[in-house]
Order: structure tokens, then sequence, then C-alpha cells
């Protein structure tokens, strides 16, 4: 009796979690591990339902056997029994409500806000400071001594340790105007407030910080930190890359984009690439005066990189050791521009014959001897010498110059957020050629989504057929079917109850919840059915395979519902990624568990005819 819709019933799981395994990229190495799970011990409960338990059964379970229920479940079937006559009677109004019911859900779940991932409480803090491009190292690090020292003074914080630049192992280069600072908390526990939220503390630890001069915050968390840096190559939640070839237009647009992402709410740590303020060197080269003694520029500019840049001049032996020897300007007079314009520039030796010297060129060089004073001509006269700003950084990528403006979240979902901001970016004007592109977390999100789209409708489809092939009949295939968008249903209402957004945490529960549904119409539908083909009318039948497979039904949303409850209710690391998941299913097996006691027997009354029904033997 059981042996064909057990056999169905698992396949259509196995394809429900076979979806998870063609995720991608994050949520892929996220959630192909608990599919593969759930297939293999779905497989092997299969195997031993078919094998073991029946062989256990005639082993343990001797003598007369008389099946009975429970007080409970007595007590379940005598209210149920009425319940699901009215069901079918007023079957043009159930079946209707129900419809409504999964679109007003359907309308509920366009107002859901979207995100990745939910984002993992660490359980500690990353705060990186930036400055401007000319700041030294030293000076980086009398600076962070002070902001170390005003955060240290938390109550809630153990300790704090930071770095500045990179490091000998370059895996994250960094300027030295930028340190990583890493904030390890005390467990809640020993906090003052240990209810307080740790979003709260962050804004009191960015309300002291701000009072330093000078820098520039972002807050995050040290995982979540490299995670962003890895799936899109910034730190912040979302980035919006700014294209183009004229870098001046570029860098306006970035600032125009950054200054409106601030004004959104929920936008933090609102900032556009340092592309320029890093002081260089400039040396303006006078062509005309130095055309008259005979020298090009490169004359000029290998006199000023051999003076600050180094040219080797030798090599040094030691033994079996060689060395290059470079000669250069002390650090000391690297850094004076009046040095650094007093480098005598050797002129063409049959240009000293014929060139009378200005007085000024021959005082500067009176401490040579005469007869070689007039052969160099200074720096300072044949280019001007000065500090400018310069660019700080041209980040390229597929070929083309880039800005990136990066931006996180607090107190809002991801999508609704960009959402947001595109509408307002729509009027940024860009420079001619350039384009703008979404990256960070958003960018996951877009992709999952995009795949989703494609093996979401085709596992369905394959759910389909598989229950086609069950009952050889179009229209039970269909209302079976039917569980899986009304389940849904109650999966959106609860996430709306708890106020989450929609994340792939989220789609994975949905994507475990269609499964569940299907089952349940199947045990139910397959019953219904058997009794018709043994002759009984269509409400006796219906009527009959309601009562008996009650207990089947309740039994099935029981376990899987108190399964999922201390994920639903967890507060421990992770919980964030579990509780979506666990809402969806719990809230999915109530309203599926509705359908089939309620909507599907007054579905089935309303679509199957009067008469008996005659299937085919095979």
């Amino acid at each position: 009796e059981m042996a064909r819709p057990s056999l169905y019933g698992c396949a259509i799981i196995l394809m429900v979690f076979a979806q998870i395994l063609f995720l991608t990229g994050v949520e892929g190495k996220m959630f192909r591990p608990m599919a593969l799970t759930v297939i293999y011990a779905l497989i092997a409960s299969f195997i031993l339902a078919i094998t073991f338990i029946p062989a256990l059964v005639a082993l343990l379970i001797r003598g007369k056997v008389k099946e009975m229920d429970v007080f409970l479940i007595r007590l379940v079937k005598r209210a149920y029994e009425p319940l699901v006559t009215r069901a079918i009677q007023w079957r043009k109004a159930i079946v209707p409500a129900a419809v409504l019911v999964f679109i007003a859900s359907l309308f509920a779940f366009v107002h859901l806000g979207q995100e990745f991932v939910p984002t993992l409480d660490e359980g500690d803090i990353a705060l990186q400071a930036v400055r401007i491009p000319s700041t030294s190292l030293s000076q980086a690090q009398s600076m962070h001594l002070e902001l170390e020292k005003a955060v240290s003074a938390f109550p809630e914080v153990a300790f704090v340790f930071s770095k500045t630049g990179t490091a000998e192992m370059a895996s994250d280069p960094m300027p030295p105007n930028a340190t990583d600072t890493f904030i390890i908390l005390q467990p809640r526990a020993q906090w003052p407030d240990p209810m307080q939220e740790k979003s709260a503390l962050i804004h009191r630890i960015e309300d002291a910080v701000n009072e330093l001069p000078g820098n520039a915050y972002e807050f995050t968390q040290p995982i979540q930190m490299r995670f962003n840096e890895l799936i899109a190559g910034v730190r912040g939640d979302l980035a919006v890359k700014v294209y183009g070839d004229d870098f001046v237009a570029m860098q306006m647009s970035a600032q125009e984009i950054a200054a409106i992402i601030e004004r959104v709410r929920g936008a933090a740590d609102v900032t556009v690439e340092q592309t320029e303020g890093l002081p260089v060197m400039d040396v303006d080269v006078d062509r005309a005066v130095i055309a008259r003694y005979g020298l090009s520029v490169a004359d000029i500019q290998d006199v000023v990189a051999a003076a600050i840049g180094g040219r080797e001049a030798g090599v040094v032996f030691e033994g079996d050791r060689r060395f290059d020897l470079v000669v250069r300007l002390p650090d000391k007079l690297r850094r004076d521009l009046g040095a650094i314009e007093s480098l005598p520039i050797p002129l063409p030796h049959d240009e000293f014959e014929t060139t009378n010297m200005t007085a000024t060129t021959t005082a500067t060089f009176r401490e040579l001897p005469a007869s070689r004073a007039a052969a160099f001509l200074p720096l300072g006269s044949a280019a001007k010498v000065r500090i400018s700003e310069g660019p700080n950084q041209i980040s390229r990528e597929n070929g083309k110059r880039r800005v990136v403006v990066q931006a996180n979240v607090r107190g809002r979902d991801l999508g609704s957020f960009v959402e947001e901001i595109q509408a307002k970016v729509a009027h940024v004007k860009l420079p001619p050629g350039g384009w703008l592109e979404w990256g960070g977390q958003f960018e996951n999100l877009t992709t999952a989504r995009q795949r989703l789209s494609l093996v979401v409708p085709a596992s369905l489809g394959l759910i389909l057929l598989v229950l086609f092939g069950l009952f050889r009949s179009v229209r039970d295939a269909l209302i079976v079917f039917s569980g899986v968008p009304l389940a849904l249903t109650g999966g959106v209402l609860a996430l709306v109850v708890r106020d989450m957004p929609f994340s792939i945490s989220a789609a994975v529960g949905f994507i475990a919840l269609s499964g569940v549904a299907v089952l349940n119409g199947v045990v139910m539908v397959s019953c219904i059915d058997q009794l018709r083909d043994e002759g009984a009318d269509v409400e006796p039948a219906i009527l009959q395979g309601s009562m008996t497979r009650l207990r089947p039904v309740l039994m099935t949303a029981l376990v899987a519902a108190l399964g999922f409850l201390p994920m639903a209710l967890a507060t421990g690391t992770g919980a964030e990624v579990q509780r979506p998941l666990a809402t969806v299913v719990i809230g999915g097996i109530v309203s599926s568990t509705l359908l089939t006691l309620f909507v599907l027997p007054a579905l089935y009354r309303m679509f199957a005819g009067s008469r008996h029904r005659v299937v085919a033997d095979g």
C-alpha cells in the first residue's frame, strides 16, 4: 500500500534538495553540504523502510494486533471530522479563500527586504582608520595610538591591536596611511549592560573616535571584512564602481554618488577610493632654456633619477659575493628642495666652449674649481622644482579605469537599500563612455537570484512530471502540486511576522519546504484514490481518506517543525543564518498542514467527478 507513494515521495524530496547542489559561489559552499547530508540520509532511510523495518515488525510484533489511536489522536479526529466535512461542503468558498491568501503572500513577498546572507555576529569589531595619503608611517602610528587609547577605555573592550601599512608577507597590501584595528570584546556577561545591542556599542565607539581629528573610519567585523574582500574586492557591503577614461570626471561622479548614498537611510561608512592627494616632487623642465645649452629632457631626468632614486655606479665584491653599488643623495638632502634645485647638470663640452654663462649660473658654483665651474648648469636654472599633489591610486578592472564608492548597511536590508540608491543615482551624469556596476554582497545576491530563477522552475517541472507518473492523472498531479505555492504562503508570512528579509538562507528553506508540502499531498491523495478504486463514492472516499491520513500528516508536520524549532530560536554564533531557514520551514509546515487537511479535500471534491475512478492496471 505504501511502497509506491513512498518511492515517489522519496524521489520528490531528492529532486527538491538536488536544486541546492546547483548553487555556486558562496551560497553553494554554505548549503551544499546540508543538501548532500539530507540526500544520503533519505536514500538510507528509504532502504531501511522497505527492508529493515518490515523485518523488525515481523520479529517483534506477534500475536493478535489491533490498531488503536492514543487519546490525543482520538480527540483531534473527533474535532477534525466535522471541520473537514464543512470544508468539503463549502469548497467554493474555501478554495478561493486559499487563492486570495496566496496572492496576499505574493504581495507581502514583493515588499520583503532582501539580503545575500544574514550578517553573522562574530563577537568582535574590525575598525579601519584611513588618513590623508601624505601621512607618514610614524605619524600614522602616533595618531593611531590615541585612537587605541580611546577605544580601550570602553569597559566592553578586552583589548585592541592594530596593523599599519603592508606586512612583510604582503597578502594584504595597504598604504602607510591606513590602519586595521581589531577590537576584541569581553564576554557579554561581563558587559556593564549585557542586554546592550552590539550596534549600540559600535555607535558609542564611533562617537568617541570621531572626536579625534584626521581620520576616516569604517566599522565591520574581521571575518566579514575578509569575506567581502575575497568575493568583491572591497570591504563594504555595497560597492558602486564607476568606469571610464576621464579620471577627473570619474572622481567627480564618484563624489556625487557618495553624497547621495550618505543621505539614504541605513548608509554607514560611506567612502570614496583615495585616488589623489599623494605628495609628489614635480620637476617642470623649461625646454627653451635647456635648448640654448644643448641639453635634452633626458639629460635632466637622468640626473634627477640618480639623485632621488639612485643609480648603479659599480659592483662591490666580498669573496664570492657581489653587490651593486648605488649612489644617491642622503635622505636629508632628498627632502630639501633647495638642495635639489642646486643639482649640477653637466653641459655638453662643445656647448661649454661656445656658450656664455650667465652671472647667476657662475655665482651658483663659485665653490667649484674655475676650470670646471662653467661646465655645469644648476637644475633650478633649467626647471621649476615644487611639491604638488598627484594621483594616489589608479585602479583598473577589465582594462578600464575604475573608482569605487563603498558603503556598509546598518539597520536595513541590502536589497531595498540598493534599489533606493539606484533610483537616486540615475540622474548622475557620468563621463563620456563611462558606466556603473554594483558590487559587494549585492552582486552575489543578484547572481544567486539569477541561478535560482533557472534551477527552481526546472526542478518544480520535474516534480510535476513525477507526480503525473505516480497518479497517471493530470488532475491529481495538479491537486497535489497546489500544495507548493500554498505552503510557501506560510513561509512568507512567518518572515513577515519575525521581521526578517528574504535571503539565500530563506530561499533554501523554501526549497526544503516544497518537498514536505508535496509529500503530505501524496500521502492524502493516494489514499483517497485507493478508496475510490475500491468502489467508494467521491465524498465518502475523501472523508475516509482524510481521517485515515490525519495521523501521518500531523506526525510529519510535528517532526519537521520540532526538528527546526531549536534553529528558529537559536541565539548563539551562526544563528543568524539558521533562523531564516527554520522560520520559513516552520511557517510553511503550518500552512502546508492546513492545506493538506482542509483545502486539499475541498480542492479534490471540486475537480473530482461523481463517478467511480477507473485506473488501468500497471
